[in-house]
């Protein structure tokens, strides 16, 4: 199986948000683990935001993105990417830095990761398979 991750995904794996731990095994099992470049500012900001609300320290933050850009194996330039990507954009009215994902996933029949419940949405809708964990 092949996986992209998402930045929500990474980033509530990495901090433990509930339900997040069943991506474990799929990232353990996975033959590789892909997102486009733009998820390295995508955790960036992430990572900044709780830095700037005061909700984690300086240094937890530091790790917390460390890890977070260790999780993929691979990162496609968005470059390749982006034609596809502004054409479902615009077909279906979403983002493309989301939409950026699904094309990585289709181009490498892959199952997409998120916590993403609108991505998920789109996925399904494009047949393109998705793991999304169930609230609790």
């Amino acid at each position: 199986m092949n996986v992209v991750i998402d930045a929500s995904a990474a980033v509530g794996l990495v901090l433990a948000m509930p339900g997040t731990e069943s991506f474990t095994p799929l990232l353990e099992q996975a033959a590789f683990v892909a997102a486009p470049d733009l998820y390295v500012a995508e955790v960036g900001n992430a990572m900044w935001k709780y830095r700037k609300a005061n909700l984690l320290p300086m240094a937890r933050c530091e790790l917390a993105l460390e890890q977070i850009i260790s999780l993929p194996d691979r990162f496609e330039p968005s470059s390749t990417l982006y034609i596809e990507a502004f054409a479902l954009a615009c077909r279906h009215l979403h983002p493309v830095c989301d939409v950026l994902y699904l094309v990585l996933a289709r181009r490498t029949n892959a199952t997409i990761l998120t916590m993403d419940r609108r991505l998920a949405a789109l996925a399904e809708k494009l047949e393109i398979q998705i793991f999304i964990p169930l609230a609790k």
